[in-house]
């Protein structure tokens, strides 16, 4: 595929320290530049994890002597079945302070956030660095820079590709450069910095790029800064990505004494992705005493979450988060309807006190099409979880019921929630008959 030569691996390796690998981007054939994850580079620092810490770009010098440079490509189809291997040297160590700052803001250290293939492991200090490296084995002259575009446009939902080297060096004729779809799960930061998805990426594709698929061709929009995401203990199924423009912009002084000229991106590029309009303006985050959750609009004042999330009796608050033209809201609102603790279906009515500014009704599913969702679920019994499975309640199974509670007004349009057949209770169980001890 057109962006696989886009990528590579990048092995990092002295007689100080054991070698270190991880993905990387190739952004420009003339001349022959790659990007990687500044902390392949850890193990060699002179002045050690401290060195994180400095404002300004690192130097070749800030690294202990001897160090050996390898970028790893996929063989030439139809040529050889080698991969193929380049020397480089680094031109820099270089923060990214967008990057930096949405860390901060978003992923606070009081909320116990951790980055890294370890639940106790990663280095948060150097998720912001990024080496630049010159690889002359890769100058072309016919080549140019990698098609890009700008993160500033992105919107959630939007579909991404991501291109990374599970494992970083090790068997790269399996892993090298394997791809993974996902969307954009959210955005933070300046100009977008910080770009969260559900791709699946596994450690070492740290480096990896991250494409908006077009139809002239992928083009780099961010790069792979951390593969896993732990809240506490417990892991988060989201992948971090870092915009590349905020990247290059921090770079700029790097770059230009280097004799680089960053071209323009394309104005088609940098604006493509912002111009559909936000799908997602009726997911609202629902707080409740000290459970929150998600709910969906379904009406000005009329919202649908889950049963758990809420507790009648107790003042719940729903935010809105900001849109163009529109400041983040919070309303106050209140339960309707919930279903029983016996009820397999685990659905609740809000109904709130103000009306949603500027609301715009949504549109239905009269079908069900299977997929979609992707979650983790616990097995209570033995404390094992199970990744990338979720349970959804079809729109088709509320639909009728919603449109019977536009219609009368009356909560009790619900009812019907807890009188689920015996199947439909077991389903939930993941049991295939009746009176088996849960799994969950």
């Amino acid at each position: 595929m057109a962006e696989e030569p886009a990528c590579c691996a990048v092995s990092v390796s002295g007689p100080s320290a054991s070698p270190r690998s991880c993905s990387a981007v190739v952004l420009s054939r003339r001349p022959g530049l790659v990007l990687c994850p500044g902390a392949a580079f850890a193990p060699f620092l002179r002045a050690g994890p401290a060195a994180w810490a400095l404002p300004g770009a690192l130097r070749l010098d800030a690294l202990r002597p001897g160090l050996r440079l390898l970028v790893l490509r996929p063989p030439r189809r139809g040529l050889d079945a080698a991969t193929r291997q380049h020397e480089a040297r680094l031109l820099a160590l270089v923060p990214c302070g967008a990057f930096q700052r949405a860390l901060a803001r978003v992923f606070g250290p009081a909320e116990q956030w951790r980055f890294g293939g370890e639940a106790g492991g990663g280095e948060r200090q150097a998720l912001h660095w990024f080496a630049w490296l010159r690889v002359p084995g890769l100058d072309c002259p016919a080549g140019g820079w990698t098609a890009r575009a700008s993160a500033s446009g992105l919107r959630k939902g939007e579909g991404l590709l991501a291109c990374g080297s599970p494992f970083g060096t090790l068997c790269p004729d399996l892993f090298l450069n394997t791809l993974s779809r996902g969307v954009v799960s959210n955005l933070a930061g300046e100009e977008n910095a910080l770009v969260l998805t559900d791709a699946r990426c596994l450690p070492g594709t740290e480096g990896g790029g991250a494409f908006l698929p077009s139809a002239t061709g992928p083009c780099l929009v961010a790069v792979i800064a951390a593969s896993f995401c732990w809240k506490g203990a417990e892991w988060v199924g989201l992948t971090l990505l870092c915009s590349l423009a905020a990247i290059l912009h921090s770079s700029a002084s790097v770059l230009d004494e280097a004799g680089v000229a960053v071209p323009a991106v394309p104005v088609a590029a940098a604006v493509r992705a912002g111009g559909r309009r936000d799908r997602l303006g009726w997911v609202v985050l629902v707080e409740c005493g000290a459970a929150w959750g998600s709910g969906v609009l379904l009406g000005p004042q009329l919202l649908l979450t889950c049963r758990h999330v809420v507790e009648k009796g107790v003042p719940l608050q729903v935010t809105l988060e900001a849109r163009p033209g529109r400041a983040a809201t919070t309303l106050g609102g209140r339960v309707v309807f919930a279903t029983e603790e016996s009820s397999p279906f685990d659905v609740a009515v809000v109904e709130l006190e103000e009306s949603v500014p500027g609301f715009v009704p949504l549109h239905m599913a009269n079908t069900f099409l299977p997929g979609i969702v992707a979650s983790n679920t616990r097995d209570a019994s033995v404390g094992a979880t199970y990744p990338h499975l979720n349970f959804c309640i079809p729109i088709t199974v509320l639909q009728p019921l919603i449109a019977c509670y536009h219609h009368t007004g009356k909560p009790e349009a619900f009812a019907r929630l807890n009188q689920a057949s015996e199947g439909v209770r077991a389903a939930w169980r993941l049991q295939r008959q009746p009176g088996l001890p849960s799994k969950l």
